[in-house]
């Protein structure tokens, strides 16, 4: 009989305490002046996406790094060392003219560059820096923004962003190089597709070539993005030049190894079949709304 009457008497408190709290949101409700019914549940906020070149670029890491490949990072404004010396570019060399490179000017008062700083032209400085701080063996990817004086077009622009890799090591040799394209190939465009090796010239690599891979639009049947070649070039490769790595400190007769470089925005172009490179920087929410 006692528990009886104490769980009716708690019954009967907490009840009136409800009552209380049900009359106070009345009155608090006929005192709001704006109308507005808080008890509704709120409006979703939209979710964003990640920009396509930030999904490429993290898709190449990906792909790159189940090999063993590490991540360097270096900086954009680089020293003429760092960006062409060490890189085997001759003096003379066109790329380091005007039209190639944004030259900065330390001394406002002059009017023309003093040549002692620019933005790089490639992330393969970055590598110049890995072989300056680390030993053999060495293999990593460099990403990254660099800049070119380029016209802007719907093919180029005067930034983009590049992915540089490298790997130093005895008895590396061009077939390493030949698998480990074709395996980053077949793993970002499909099990099905191909690569070929076109004999080309870098200053800082020897042999050089250029590499293809297979359209996936046509599937290598020829159409307008492959120009009916059935090939697309994607990057630039080849063993390092004995220079590059004495001017690292690295002895040309112990060590040997390739590197290669691409551009992200190549890479994207391609995946999600984008005709217009300025579509990436132009931030418009109907296109980067597309990949959610």
């Amino acid at each position: 009989p006692y528990t009886t009457l104490f769980r009716s008497k708690l019954k009967q408190t907490a009840e009136a305490i409800c009552e209380q709290y049900r009359e106070a949101f009345e009155q608090q409700e006929e005192n709001t002046s704006d109308g507005l019914d808080y008890t509704l549940p709120g409006e979703a906020m939209p979710s964003g996406s990640f920009h396509p070149i930030t999904l490429v670029r993290s898709r190449i890491l990906s792909i790159f790094s189940r090999i063993g490949f590490n991540v360097s990072d270096g900086p954009e404004v680089e020293d003429d060392w760092h960006n062409f010396s060490a890189l085997n570019f001759l003096p003379e060399h066109p790329a380091r003219d005007m039209q190639d490179t944004f030259f900065i000017n330390l001394d406002p008062d002059k009017e023309h560059y003093n040549g002692q700083l620019a933005l790089r032209t490639h992330t393969s400085s970055v590598q110049i820096r890995v072989l300056d701080n680390e030993k053999p063996p060495v293999r990593t990817i460099c990403p990254g923004r660099v800049y070119r004086n380029e016209a802007i077009s719907a093919r180029a622009h005067c930034f983009f962003h590049q992915v540089e890799g490298l790997y130093i090591d005895e008895g590396v040799s061009f077939a390493d190089l030949k698998q480990t394209l074709l395996y980053f190939a077949q793993e970002m465009f499909g099990s099905d597709a191909k690569i070929r090796l076109r004999p080309s010239y870098f200053p800082f690599t020897e042999p050089s070539a250029e590499m293809d891979v297979s359209c996936q639009i046509c599937k290598g049947k020829g159409c307008n993005v492959c120009k009916y070649t059935g090939w697309l070039e994607i990057m630039g490769c080849g063993m390092v030049d004995p220079n590059v790595l004495k001017n690292c400190g690295i002895s040309p007769e112990e060590y040997n190894g390739f590197a290669f470089g691409m551009g992200i925005e190549r890479i994207a172009m391609l995946l999600y079949q984008i005709g217009d490179i300025r579509m990436f920087y132009e931030n418009d929410v109907r296109f980067l709304e597309q990949f959610k």
